[in-house]
């Protein structure tokens, strides 16, 4: 299969220039999956949702690129976009690794929020972008979430967040940890308005924002295969010191003990949003 898809672009390179097929090269137009081990055409992978074609396995995705998967085309509006990185505890190298990064993945910070529709009914949406120190929850997460959850009460629109996250950033402290609160204490104001709110758990979601906002949603989804939880198996293993289940902190090791309430395949993502959203109206 792999040798097929090699002749085929080695076929296609043969036709462009030198320095164009040296350019894609440098880029790298590879991808392996490291769940089956086969190795994918990112063309194709993206074209498919970034999604194995062979094995099923949910790459992880952009903000950007999430929010062109569930947002109808030209309709999200983003909020919050001014609220940005501060360094609170004076950490040394902290602003300049979070510039460094931001040129890198152009990108703001580790979440983006704003106003949408999805398929054709309005809600607020923010999604988390692990390509951003690991989506970990600073002071700028914590208040573009809030504005996220105030807009939504303020305008009487369904919540619907994606979640990935390696936890607290530790850059910031006892602050980063406030986020946990701040962000819970703003949930309970959406449940007291009787507001939707949607949970989406993607890989990996873990840590404090694990522990706050994301397990409080109303409906609490999740893709297939996610690694959710709030520590690492190794780190529970070696406190409670005892053998713990196989995958015990996977999607479909969590739905089957209620944890969660659907698995949801990328494809069917956005239908499945906008059908809960028509049913909640």
């Amino acid at each position: 299969m792999i040798i097929d898809k090699v002749k085929k672009i080695n076929g296609e390179e043969e036709k462009r220039t030198k320095n164009e097929v040296a350019s894609d090269r440098m880029i790298g137009k590879w991808v392996k999956c490291d769940n089956c081990k086969e190795i994918l055409y990112k063309e194709e992978l993206h074209n498919n949702l970034s999604v194995c074609p062979n094995c099923g396995k949910h790459f992880r995705l952009s903000a950007r690129r999430r929010i062109s998967q569930i947002a109808d085309k030209g309709t999200f509006k983003e909020i919050g976009e001014n609220i940005l990185t501060k360094d609170p505890l004076n950490f040394e190298g902290y602003l300049k690794k979070v510039e460094l990064l931001k040129e890198k993945t152009k990108i703001e910070e580790a979440v983006k929020c704003g106003i949408c529709e999805i398929e054709g009914e309005k809600a607020v949406l923010g999604v988390m972008d692990g390509n951003f120190l690991m989506g970990s929850m600073g002071s700028a997460v914590g208040e573009r979430i809030t504005l996220a959850i105030e807009t939504a009460i303020e305008k009487k629109l369904p919540l619907i967040m994606f979640c990935v996250s390696g936890g607290a950033r530790m850059q910031e402290g006892i602050v980063s940890l406030m986020q946990m609160a701040k962000t819970s204490s703003a949930i309970a104001k959406l449940n007291e308005a009787g507001i939707l709110y949607i949970s989406v758990f993607t890989d990996p979601t873990t840590g404090g924002v694990t522990a706050s906002f994301a397990s409080l949603g109303d409906i609490i989804l999740a893709e297939p295969k996610a690694l959710i939880g709030f520590a690492g198996p190794r780190v529970i293993e070696q406190t409670i010191k005892q053998k713990l289940p196989e995958g015990f902190q996977k999607s479909e090791f969590l739905l089957e003990h209620g944890f969660i309430d659907k698995i949801v395949e990328r494809k069917d993502m956005k239908q499945v949003l906008a059908k809960l959203i028509r049913l909640h109206k």
